[in-house]
């Protein structure tokens, strides 16, 4: 153990895991949190479930990590997936992995997670100041200090863990960004990513709240050319359109907005076998008018939109649809066009992309190349992944590497 002091700035997953690898090997840690509890953002991820990593070999992990995956490969190396899980476990939070390799806590509770982090980063030579850091001191181009809204602390290191500029309501506000940028640090344009999509259709709004289960939803360019796919569940919004696989998908278009986006209400069958079914069902309902002959094929209040964009008229009596009108109609149902104008505000989002660029950062120990004895963990590094915990791997990795180094 060194007779150093070290100062962790953000008290979430980074932080944490900063201070647990720093309590065995220096003196002295002080962690500055300005909200009254840690792991605040940690409590609510997953929906409260926490979607703690991905058991995807590290090797894939590179895959899911669109911004600067390479820059990444000490810390994901250093600290694995594996090895959260393992320190969890013996914090006594067991885990289970579900669809996708996603890795959560058995009971379902983020909170489990968070308090578990929390026993690991606290010792005796550990102490919490809920406060404010408003400035990295420095002399001689080595940090001396931090400054907050009460105080100056002395340290020899920082590391600053104060996460991205998403969700500001959990503490995280963007405050790491100034300091870094005083000290002469590069910040890359801050963006929104796993963030909900704006649509210029405004139909979605009189669809508000409802919720597709298993259909397909695809994104290409405005030439046509295919940007991203994937399977699940997704929401209409009174903006737009969310959910899981729209969050996803928000990760791959952030420099190709406008875009197109087509839902699959029915990706398990192809347009042979759903003609076959509108037929059949058509031939049911033959007496009934259009928009009453459907409510077994789609949801209820997606119906009328679904006939609108066919253009058929939706009290024409079923019998007296064309197969030209029923072939519209099928083309609509397996490929529901929207066009994608732009993503709600980086506030709501789930993953700030942008921040500290890769460059002035020493990848093998996440020490700052300009400053001396500062180093940054988590959110506020230019790195963001995929939804399916890609991200919090990469703060626990990242908190990990400044810690053992710091």
């Amino acid at each position: 153990m060194t007779d150093r002091t070290v100062a962790v700035i953000g008290g979430g997953a980074a932080g944490l895991i900063a201070c647990g690898k720093l309590k065995e090997r220096v003196k002295k840690v002080v962690l500055i949190e300005k909200n009254g509890v840690c792991g605040k953002k940690l409590r609510i991820t997953g929906k409260g479930r926490c979607n703690i990593t991905n058991s995807a070999k590290i090797g894939d992990f590179f895959d899911n990590i669109p911004t600067n995956p390479k820059f990444l490969y000490s810390a994901l190396n250093n600290f694995t997936n594996d090895d959260i899980k393992e320190l969890l476990n013996s914090l006594g939070v067991k885990v289970k992995t579900e669809r996708g390799g996603r890795v959560f806590p058995e009971s379902d509770r983020a909170d489990d997670v968070a308090d578990a982090l929390i026993r690991f980063a606290f010792g005796k030579n550990v102490s919490k100041i809920r406060d404010t850091a408003k400035e990295i001191l420095t002399e001689n181009g080595r940090v001396s200090g931090v400054k907050t809204d009460t105080k100056i602390i002395k340290a020899d290191s920082v590391i600053l863990a104060t996460g991205g500029a998403s969700y500001p309501l959990t503490g995280s506000c963007g405050e790491g960004y100034e300091m870094a940028k005083k000290l002469g640090h590069t910040i890359v344009p801050l963006k929104p990513s796993l963030v909900p999509l704006v649509t210029r259709e405004k139909w979605t709004k009189d669809l508000m709240g409802l919720t597709l289960k298993n259909v397909s939803l695809t994104l290409s360019d405005m030439n046509g050319k295919k940007i991203y796919n994937d399977f699940g569940e997704m929401l209409f919004t009174h903006f737009g359109i969310s959910g899981p696989i729209v969050l996803s998908s928000s990760a791959h278009i952030k420099d190709k907005i406008p875009c197109n986006a087509y839902i699959d209400l029915k990706p398990a069958i192809d347009s042979i076998t759903l003609d076959k079914r509108l037929v059949r069902d058509f031939e049911k309902f033959a007496k009934k008018h259009l928009i009453n002959s459907l409510e077994e094929l789609l949801p209820k209040a997606l119906i009328p939109v679904i006939i609108k964009l066919a253009g058929i008229d939706a009290h024409k009596e079923t019998s007296m649809v064309s197969k030209a009108e029923r072939t519209e109609l099928a083309k609509i149902i397996k490929a529901l066009p929207l066009t994608v104008i732009g993503t709600r505000p980086i506030k709501e989002a789930i993953i700030t992309s942008g921040g500290i660029k890769v460059s002035e950062i020493n990848p093998s120990t996440m020490e700052s190349k300009l400053i001396n004895g500062l180093y940054f963990a988590g959110e506020i590094i230019d790195v963001d992944a995929y939804t399916g915990g890609f991200n919090l791997q990469i703060a626990f990795s990242t908190g990990a590497l400044a810690g053992e180094n710091a």
